[in-house]
């Protein structure tokens, strides 16, 4: 299939990893609801290794934001085909997962960190009409439920077990589908989503044709109609916030990558690739509040 934005990034990002490797060797209107997220600053971001995802780790205490690149995929990892990883995310009690996808196949990957550090794989078979890639997962604030979702023009979120917390998950059993999170607008390459509360998620889209709200790679408020539960599908009303800050040093196409909303401080950081060679020197992670 044609490569995604995402995938040319992965490749390229691929690529660049060899080369160091060798190196080291030798606007719409928004709804009255909505908030109003104002920039407040930025870090640069790691070509090869924050360069796909970041979140927040509350567990334990004092823990290091935790960010995703093709250079912290673990060679165990990548040389069973899963090739790319998302953007992850941690439950409030401590579990940290990263969704991960092949080039080929008929599953999905999630990769699980317990609390006391230990790794686990569960496997997600694809349903009837799902498509392979596995871009973003969100951890419900009870930790129960994850949601995912899929790349290109869609009009759902998918949601799961949260693998390694919810109890009727088992990394020797597929993880299934619970339900459904359906959509009042269509949204195109989310690359990442974030609870802010138990029924509103804020969403990165990489979109790069500004068709669906009238202006590319814009920050989406997701309000769901009730919590997810997996045992009842949910509606989602889509408001775009604004457009996802575009800088460089470079012109051409930007990617807006995986987001975090760190609850402690009420602060929400995007990931933002710049275009060509200033993937390597001006890719950011911008922070924003809200206002």
């Amino acid at each position: 299939m044609p490569l995604r934005a995402g995938q040319r990034c992965h490749a390229l990002l691929a690529a660049l990893a060899t080369l160091t490797a060798t190196a080291l060797m030798a606007a719409a209107p928004t709804a009255s609801a909505a908030d109003t997220w104002t920039e407040t600053g930025s870090d640069r971001a790691d070509p090869l290794t924050e360069s796909q995802g970041l979140t927040s780790v509350e567990v334990p205490a004092g823990a290091a934001n935790r960010y995703t690149g093709i250079g912290t995929i673990p060679v165990g990892v990548s040389s069973r085909g899963w090739n790319h990883v998302g953007d992850p995310d941690a439950s409030y009690d401590g579990h940290y997962i990263e969704p991960y996808q092949a080039d080929s196949g008929t599953a999905k990957m999630f990769r699980v960190q317990a609390p006391d550090g230990t790794w686990s794989e569960y496997v997600h078979t694809l349903g009837s009409g799902e498509a392979l890639n596995n871009s973003w997962v969100a951890i419900s604030p009870d930790g129960q439920w994850m949601l995912s979702g899929e790349y290109g023009t869609m009009s759902r979120f998918l949601v799961f077990p949260t693998p390694g917390v919810n109890a009727s998950t088992s990394p020797s059993a597929n993880l299934p589908q619970a339900a459904t999170v359906t959509l009042d607008h269509a949204v195109r390459d989310v690359q990442g989503c974030d609870f802010v509360s138990a029924t509103q998620l804020l969403c990165s889209s990489d979109d790069p044709a500004g068709t669906l709200f009238g202006y590319t790679k814009p920050l989406l408020q997701i309000d769901l109609s009730a919590a997810p539960t997996g045992t009842a599908n949910v509606t989602g009303h889509v408001t775009a916030l604004r457009q996802l800050p575009l800088r460089s040093s470079c012109s051409g196409e930007f990617e807006a990558e995986g987001i975090d909303y760190d609850r402690r401080t009420a602060t929400l950081r995007v990931i933002v690739v710049s275009p060509g060679f200033c993937v390597l020197t001006d890719s950011k992670t911008y922070r924003f509040t809200r206002s």
